[in-house]
């Protein structure tokens, strides 16, 4: 089916072919460099936990709860004001111009916080973190949008959701590296400054393939108006695609035109908006909330006996335990299912059986006792299976395929600013929430976020599934005339 366009030839497009492309090495590819910053940046928010833990092991002082909590959640917030810059700059100059800027502040920000960081120097830190959660959040809204618009429509949620996917990996080489360190004898106070120094390795060796990946096709002809570019563009990708006619790239079509403020002002986009960046929110809290402090809620586990730094190795195994049983095969389970499942219904399933989890868990507080540890863990990665194989990986894959493209990087971005919003929030209040009402208190209250999760599903998002890009953010409803010439 050709798409709408002047970009046709022969009852054909550019947008066909890349619609309708089988799975090739370039989108492999693609999936490599957009995925290692993914892995990093699941390595870089979840490994603070742990720092955070060797700190005062390191001759730090040791922290107030206040201090803790910025800490660790310090990157979060950082990351809400980076997806939104980043999205409203991918779409006002462009993808290519934009992509690998953020792996660059990941890089700086990671050897900052690792090198640039003197003992008890709590609010350099802190500093340094706020840069890697610039980049972290510029990540967000630049790699899933740049998939999405490189993918086929049979196999798009797949490869959007394999670039978040490593995420996985990064979440759990956190815990095994730390294990590896303490295990080995490295002292704490080079084994913090080691885990951190880590997270810039992935970013850096992705820089250059980021800078010097094409402009989207898509961009190129439905912003642009430029079908020309976008043809050659494609031949770059070394993406088959079906021969024109001399000079029939070089007309100029219809384009896309939707400014910034009208994902406020029309109903429809706000609706998505409220659906994507709300659900996102609320799974968020749940997953960031219990994981990065997952050294803190998992501590009950740990007989009193034990402090220092087998304490801190007693509860990121647990962690490590948890993140590989149940949270790594969550996500590729959703990855490699949900073009067959389709986005909505794994997402209403994974918020289902989280609120079930998190409401047996608080409401049955004989289960978070040291005595109950076989059932506790077992109820625990249940949820986290279904974080994974449900929300974690469906709010992400939503965004870019919902929202037109001259505002595609803007609603990813805002999207994942609310995710990021809900993951401070959690990784802020959580311990405030379990000292003031214990930790039967808090699953009460993630239980009550993921019911709300499936109403919002229900209620605001559609189903994409083997739909055309174009098709599913509805971008018909804002095609513009013809134009002369492709606009800057």
């Amino acid at each position: 089916m050709s798409n709408d366009g002047g970009d046709s030839y022969g009852g054909k497009s550019i947008l066909d072919d890349i619609n309708e492309a089988p799975t090739s090495g370039f989108h492999y590819k693609t999936w490599i460099i957009s995925g290692m910053g993914f892995f990093t940046d699941a390595y870089d928010l979840f490994i603070i936990g742990v720092v955070t833990a060797l700190l005062p092991l390191a001759g730090w002082a040791t922290f107030s709860t206040l201090e803790t909590s910025l800490l660790v959640s310090t990157a979060l917030i950082a990351a809400v004001v980076g997806s939104i810059i980043f999205g409203r700059l991918l779409d006002y100059f462009g993808r290519k111009a934009i992509y690998g800027l953020e792996v660059m502040l990941m890089v700086v920000g990671a050897l900052g916080s690792a090198v640039l960081t003197p003992l008890n120097g709590l609010y350099i830190l802190i500093i340094w973190r706020f840069i890697l959660g610039i980049g972290i959040g510029g990540d967000y809204s630049a790699s899933s949008t740049i998939m999405a618009e490189f993918s086929n429509t049979k196999k798009r949620g797949k490869l959007i959701g394999m670039v978040f996917s490593m995420q996985s990996i990064g979440l759990l080489a956190g815990p095994l590296i730390t294990l590896g360190l303490l295990y080995g004898g490295v002292a704490p106070v080079i084994s913090w400054r080691l885990l951190l120094a880590l997270g810039a390795i992935p970013p850096l060796f992705v820089i250059y393939w980021r800078r010097h990946l094409p402009e989207t096709p898509k961009y190129s002809i439905r912003v642009n108006g430029d079908p020309e570019r976008a043809s050659s563009d494609l031949k770059f990708t070394g993406m088959k695609f079906e021969t024109r006619p001399d000079g029939a790239e070089t007309g100029y079509g219809p384009t896309v035109k939707v400014k910034w403020y009208q994902l406020f002002t029309d109903r429809q986009l706000l609706a998505l908006l409220i659906g994507t960046a709300g659900t996102w929110f609320l799974m968020d809290w749940a997953l960031y909330g219990n994981s990065i402090m997952s050294s803190t809620m998992l501590a009950f586990l740990v007989p009193g006996s034990i402090i220092g730094v087998q304490h801190v190795i007693m509860t990121t195994a647990y962690t490590a335990l948890v993140f590989g049983a149940a949270a790594f095969p969550g996500y590729w389970l959703a990855t490699l299912l949900v073009d067959r499942i389709g986005r909505k219904p794994i997402q209403i399933i994974g918020f289902l059986v989280m609120a079930i989890s998190f409401a047996l868990l608080g409401l049955l507080p004989g289960l978070l006792t040291a005595s109950s540890i076989v059932e506790f863990l077992a109820l625990y990665g249940i949820s986290y299976f279904f974080i994974e194989f449900g929300p974690n990986v469906t709010t992400f894959i939503y965004p870019p395929e919902v929202y037109p493209i001259s505002v595609r990087g803007l609603g990813t971005g805002i999207s994942a600013a609310g995710g990021k919003a809900g993951a401070f929030l959690g990784t802020l209040l959580n311990l405030t929430i379990i000292a003031l009402f214990g930790e039967s208190g808090l699953f009460i209250l993630l239980a009550i976020f993921s019911a709300v999760g499936v109403m919002m599903t229900f209620a605001l998002l559609p189903e994409p599934k083997l739909r055309t890009l174009e098709e599913s953010s509805a971008e018909g409803r804002f095609l513009q005339p013809k134009t002369s010439a492709p606009t800057q």
